[in-house]
């Protein structure tokens, strides 16, 4: 089976928004061992999706329309999909009571506008939105005559799902209507499982040639992909069926995972840095707090987005000026004077300051430079120390990433959360390779 995405909205041409529907339709569909193909986006005008549908109904045996569900004007999905394969439109007249009933809970009575998203092409199923007012649709249509089948899609009709492009209801219909309905029509002859491995600290290409030795068995693949600050790899096994695809990916990830070693935090999408780190404190019953200067909370920020945190992430302190720094952390008025904020003794006695504070059992702290101005000679843009206190004691790094403001604050961020991880593993400090640590 031959799978195609199509986004619909002038806002997504002028990249008024970014388009992250894409990426999760063909990843739900990579579940069910369906490949996506092609990846289309096109205006709101009729003719451009006329020709949109008619090309995908060629060459792809499911198509994802994602957009144009709405009430306004400019949402014309149903109605041209309907006009392009020559279908009536429908009133559905439940559907339209449900939309009525959504307004009537918020006390607010529906504009007559929105009785438009309860018509459908004749045919069509209905694909109820259980959080919002557009419902989405299925509909099944033949190949176009001419249409040369062999070089197209594997089968004799094409299945149409239009969805909402908002992506809290999009998910949930692909999860709840979707899936269930193309599962059934998939024509396997092997089964796909796919991991996703999360590293910190080392760079693609880097990684590639660290991987390259590992002894994968035949039906294996691997893919690369950068989310700054980390880097994904990602193993695809292929078996007969289920039980031997899920077989052959776990000796595959436990194979990848001994020769990544520490550079690898986690598995999947769930086990963020800041989730993997927060479980080992838990386990582990240590306490932290953290001390922030130029990274500004996104440290407590991260910790504090996951449910639980407060098990062990005691508060923190975003210490930006001097007189922060000196009146929350106690960091003594001579080291400022002598060093300056941006140094190792102030990123010391800032970590050291917050875990006196809060009573923690480990701190981290974090005061740099991530520009564009206020740098010098012997401070350059992009300098940042990055300080760890216990009670073994206390060290910090002196570090330089040449990146812009936002990826600056972004690795600091990401490395003190890493070192904390790092030392609850009893592994050593490791410096990402975009950076250089500096005597």
């Amino acid at each position: 089976m031959k799978a195609e995405v199509l986004t619909i909205g002038d806002e997504l041409l002028r990249g008024e928004i970014v388009d992250t529907n894409k990426s999760h339709l063909s990843q739900r569909l990579l579940e069910l061992d369906i490949e996506t193909r092609f990846h289309v986006t096109v205006a709101d005008d009729p003719s451009d999706m006329r020709e949109v549908f008619l090309r995908a109904a060629v060459r792809s045996d499911v198509i994802l329309v994602s957009g144009g569900l709405g009430p306004t004007r400019d949402d014309l999905t149903i109605e041209v999909l309907a006009e392009t394969f020559g279908r009536k439109l429908v009133l559905d007249e439940a559907s339209l009571a449900t939309i009525r009933a959504f307004f009537a809970r918020f006390g607010r009575e529906m504009a007559e506008i929105n009785a438009k998203q309860a018509y459908f092409p004749e045919g069509a199923e209905v694909l109820p939105n259980p959080v919002g007012t557009a419902p989405g649709t299925m509909l099944e249509v033949p190949k176009p005559r001419g249409a040369d089948i062999a070089g197209g899609g594997a089968l004799p009709t094409s299945l149409f799902f239009c969805m909402p492009g908002v992506p809290r209801e999009l998910y949930k219909m692909m999860e709840e209507q979707v899936m269930p309905r193309i599962a059934p029509r998939r024509q396997q002859q092997s089964v796909s499982r796919a991991a996703l491995l999360r590293t910190f600290g080392i760079g693609e290409s880097n990684l590639d040639e660290l991987l390259r030795g590992v002894d994968l068995e035949p039906g294996v693949e691997l893919g690369f992909r950068t989310a700054f600050p980390d880097n994904y790899v990602r193993p695809v096994a292929r078996g007969a069926d289920a039980a031997a695809a899920d077989a052959l990916l776990e000796r595959s990830c436990r194979a990848l995972r001994e020769r990544l070693g520490p550079l690898c935090y986690g598995e999947g999408d769930a086990e963020t840095l800041e989730a993997v780190t927060g479980a080992l404190l838990r386990e582990r019953k240590v306490r932290i707090a953290v001390a922030e200067s130029c990274t500004g909370g996104l440290i407590g920020q991260r910790f504090t987005a996951i449910a639980g945190s407060s098990d062990y992430f005691l508060g923190g302190v975003i210490a930006y000026s001097n007189e922060a720094k000196q009146a929350l952390l106690g960091v003594p008025a001579e080291l400022l004077a002598e060093h300056g904020a941006v140094s190792e003794p102030v990123a010391l006695a800032m970590a050291e300051g917050v875990r006196d504070r809060f009573g923690a059992d480990l701190t981290v702290a974090t005061t740099g430079i991530s520009g564009p101005g206020g740098g010098t000679a012997d401070k350059p843009v992009g300098l940042v120390f990055v300080a760890l206190a216990h009670a073994g004691g206390s060290q910090a790094h002196r570090l330089l990433f040449p990146l812009d403001r936002e990826r600056h604050r972004q690795i600091t961020a990401q490395l003190a959360i890493d070192w904390m991880r790092r030392h609850l593993l009893g592994e050593v400090f490791e410096l990402p390779r975009i950076g250089r640590k500096l005597s």
